[in-house]
């Protein structure tokens, strides 16, 4: 097993904690987390785009011209495609992009990105996360001090009002329960900041 150390809020180590293997140690599938943050995407799309086929158009129901001897190509509406104020070919309409992925593979590519964070030396262990007050600034020193610059991810044990509060204007910042962390948020910060106590709950839940 590997270890990493344990820090306190004002950066200062306080100890070490072995990281599970079996979450932590493994190689990498980095196909399955595309596959999962593929899936992750599609579900956020909301699918609400829309537009008008020829048949829902207004207008468009007196022919244009006789149908021969004009000279003219023959046509049988204004509200075809290829007139101006036409309808469009292939409308798209309202439609839900989600999809299921196996149980399996989203548990694989979560551990697959826990494993190379661990590997790159960017999960930072802190002894307890937690806030008095609800303060911005406060919050963004306790990061600044465990050096955590840049994108991160904040978990904690359970929904901490105080530190969500603190976090949610800061931009890059995401803070999470450890039984809700997902391949997405992980990808996409640079750094793990996880409680003590929630790097237990997450080996005990996903391991």
């Amino acid at each position: 097993m590997s270890t990493v150390k344990v820090v306190s809020m004002s950066g200062r180590k306080t100890g070490e904690v072995e990281l599970n293997d079996a979450i932590f140690g493994i190689e990498p599938n980095m196909a399955v987390v595309h596959e999962v943050v593929k899936n992750h995407l599609a579900n956020c799309r909301q699918g609400t785009q829309s537009a008008l086929t020829r048949a829902e158009v207004s207008g468009g129901g007196k022919k244009p011209w006789r149908q021969k001897g004009t000279g003219r190509a023959r046509q049988g509406s204004t509200r075809a495609p290829q007139w101006t104020h036409g309808g469009i070919v292939f409308a798209p309409k309202p439609r839900s992009y989600s999809y299921v992925l196996n149980k399996k593979v989203k548990r694989l590519a979560l551990k697959s990105v826990l494993s190379a964070k661990a590997a790159d030396g960017e999960i930072i262990v802190v002894n307890k996360i937690e806030m008095d007050e609800i303060k911005t600034k406060t919050f963004r020193k306790f990061l600044d001090d465990v050096k955590a610059d840049g994108k991160a991810v904040v978990v904690t044990p359970e929904v901490n009002p105080n530190v969500v509060k603190s976090a949610r204007n800061l931009p890059g910042v995401v803070t999470t329960p450890a039984r809700l962390i997902n391949v997405y948020d992980l990808v996409n910060a640079k750094y793990l900041v996880v409680d003590k106590e929630a790097l237990a709950v997450i080996e005990e839940v996903f391991a």
